[in-house]
């Protein structure tokens, strides 16, 4: 999919992951861009990472502004008299932030917790009724444009829950789409494809996985949570490290993260449906005024 060193004028796009308001803010920015005339979803390579891997299949298989519109024009209101469901979301969002932040405080290296958080995700899976699978598998199919790898090549990371291996799916894998979308973005339970259990691909490195870029001339990352990492700094697992290697190995690099004024809705507040269409319109305006300054860059 890549090669050693860079190669002419070679271009990857990298969608970092950030949950839902994450996804938004990605499906934003790249509709911003194409807006003001950057066609970033013609790169030579998308590389997607969780909500990011969502987003890859979304922008090559569908128009990234009708995409835009879905997300902003979308109504995430509760439709009964009862709770709102997305109050559980966030809460589960956050239960899942303290249990993970555990097993990472535990952990004596990256693959130590790769190991440990797959260990977990198993457990989890083990105790879920078995119909939980077939659901995550059918709502991730509902985000999709359809079934189909697209043309343009991309690469949608994981992690294998048994081993603790980095794993990266691509349209010669074997595995379908939907499925290497789920197990990348599966941050819970280890979600199973044939012999094999897989959980989010935010912990193969960093929420980004910048460096699977190696080989490319240009490479522009997308980052919901603006580069942060869980880990410690002592790992060498933050983006602003990965594009350190890339750059070391010739690569021109860019990066985006949202404004100051974004932030609040993403990290704690990243499974909040309800910010979704202002995550979108922020990365939308973001695109829009970053594109003159990127062309040069890109093309």
């Amino acid at each position: 999919m890549n090669t050693t060193h860079p190669q002419g004028n070679t271009r990857a796009l990298v969608l970092g992951g950030g949950g839902s308001t994450g996804n938004a803010w990605l499906i934003g920015v790249v509709a911003g861009l194409v807006e003001a005339g950057l066609d970033v979803t013609k790169a030579d390579l998308i590389i997607g990472t969780s909500a990011g891997s969502t987003a890859a299949a979304q922008i090559t298989g569908g128009n990234p502004a009708e995409l835009f519109a879905a997300v902003v024009n979308a109504d995430y209101r509760p439709r009964t008299n009862h709770a709102d469901p997305n109050e559980g979301r966030v809460r589960s969002a956050s239960d899942h932030m303290e249990r993970t932040a555990r097993i990472m405080a535990e952990s004596e290296d990256m693959a130590d917790m790769r190991r440990r958080l797959g260990a977990s995700a198993l457990e989890l899976q083990a105790a879920l009724d078995a119909s939980t699978q077939d659901r995550w598998r059918s709502t991730v199919a509902s985000r999709l444009p359809g079934p189909e790898w697209p043309d343009t090549p991309i690469l949608i990371t994981a992690v294998d829950a048994r081993t603790g291996e980095p794993a990266a799916f691509h349209r010669d894998s074997g595995v379908e789409l939907v499925d290497a979308v789920a197990a990348s973005c599966a941050s819970g339970f280890a979600y199973n494809i044939g012999s094999g259990d897989y959980i989010d691909g935010g912990y193969r490195a960093n929420a980004e996985n910048a460096d699977l870029a190696s080989g490319y001339s240009a490479v522009l990352v997308l980052s919901p949570f603006g580069g942060r990492t869980r880990t410690p700094a002592e790992w060498g697992m933050d983006l602003a490290t990965q594009v350190d290697g890339l750059r070391a190995a010739g690569s021109k690099v860019e990066t985006i993260f949202p404004a100051s004024d974004a932030e609040h809705m993403f990290g704690a507040n990243a499974m909040d449906l309800s910010l979704r269409p202002a995550a979108a319109r922020a990365g939308y305006e973001q695109g829009r005024q970053l594109a003159p300054r990127l062309g040069d860059f890109w093309d």
